[in-house]
């Protein structure tokens, strides 16, 4: 029987996902224990958590020790274990996945972040890591910078499904929604069948606060505007899939059997102490949305979150003071995204960086 704290919030209308991802939490049984008392429907994955799998998990031995013997090179290796990781979690959601009629069970692997300025290298990596791990259930992780929108779109258009990862504007998930509208347009043109796609589009939401309540109290310590912005931000993201998924041209592709694409919160592992460590939890549990959380967090929302029930719709014009007041303040808000998605695209490349050293070390 799942958690009374995670059915709550499953009962709202939130599928609730892992933010992690190893070859011991397949190995051991970890997942199946989430799946079957916490409700775990989901995983993603990242290059920050892979660098930190290899680091410590001895179950990688094996594999580094025969790829090693076979004179595998630094990075086909990075890639045959983080696709062999994945097809496994695939794999152990597939169940969840023929559960849910394909909308959960759902396991997501990021291209290299090296390619987040480069479309046309983005398309081919997702396309091959696709082939490579080979099942229904995978999301292919793109991020959301300039070069990654018509990326989301070409890879939509060959019938693959996509998570879409560091979006921190209203502004960049609008446009990410576009994205992954045409690209249906374009899978539909292209004879896929619109049911089996399946896309998230993941906002990201405690980075915004830590971002924001750092420039507010370089003006003011205790401002009172602190800790109010990622809420906001997410709440408007939401208002926006709201009006989006009740279009015309959606529902012309809905009638074709697409799928919505819903709203991930992501980064929901609360960065600053003085806040209640399941808010991002708690404040934005609504309908068809996922909240993807670190383990830390899926525990304390086990043990304490407060959910009660939808606490975003119908939320937009409040949120939307809360960013006129914040540009009122001095807040550039235009500079804060920017700020964010070169951060988020920096540490996935170092992280990768850090993996791909790890690999090359292990190799010899």
């Amino acid at each position: 029987m799942p958690n009374a704290n995670l059915k709550a919030l499953t009962d709202v209308g939130v599928s609730i996902w892992l933010d992690d991802l190893s070859r011991n939490r397949i190995m051991s049984g970890g997942f199946d224990e989430l799946i079957e008392e916490y409700g775990l429907v989901g995983a993603t994955s990242n290059p920050t958590i892979f660098a930190n799998a290899l680091s410590k998990e001895p179950e990688y031995d094996q594999q580094l020790d025969e790829l090693a013997q076979a004179g595998v090179s630094r990075d086909r290796a990075a890639r045959i274990i983080t696709t062999d990781d994945v097809r496994d979690a695939a794999d152990v959601f597939r169940d969840v996945y023929e559960s849910t009629g394909g909308v959960d069970g759902r396991v997501s692997l990021e291209v290299d972040p090296r390619l987040a300025h480069d479309t046309d290298k983005t398309v081919a990596e997702a396309i091959d890591l696709w082939k490579a791990v080979d099942r229904p259930n995978l999301m292919v992780k793109i991020p959301a910078t300039v070069a990654g929108l018509p990326a989301i779109t070409r890879v939509i258009a060959e019938g693959i499904s996509v998570n879409v990862t560091l979006i921190f504007s209203v502004e960049r998930y609008e446009a990410v929604m576009d994205a992954y509208l045409a690209g249906l347009e374009r899978a539909k043109a292209n004879g896929h069948d619109l049911a089996s796609i399946e896309s998230v589009a993941s906002f990201f939401v405690s980075r915004v606060d830590t971002e924001i309540d750092k420039r507010l109290d370089a003006m003011q310590e205790g401002h009172p505007l602190r800790g109010q912005a990622a809420i906001a931000n997410a709440r408007l993201a939401y208002a926006a899939y709201q009006e989006v998924f009740s279009s015309e041209r959606w529902k012309a592709l809905q009638a074709e059997g697409a799928r919505a694409q819903r709203p991930l919160w992501a980064s929901t592992g609360v960065k600053d102490k003085s806040y209640s460590d399941t808010r991002y939890v708690d404040e934005l549990a609504a309908p068809n949305t996922v909240n993807t959380m670190p383990e830390s967090t899926l525990q304390a929302t086990a043990d304490h979150a407060d959910v009660r029930g939808d606490l975003v719709s119908g939320t937009a014009e409040a949120s939307k003071e809360v960013f006129d007041d914040l540009a009122a303040a001095g807040i550039d808000l235009d500079d804060v995204f920017t700020a964010l998605e070169t951060e988020g695209v920096d540490k996935f490349e170092k992280s990768w960086a850090e993996f791909l050293d790890t690999v090359a070390d292990r190799l010899g």
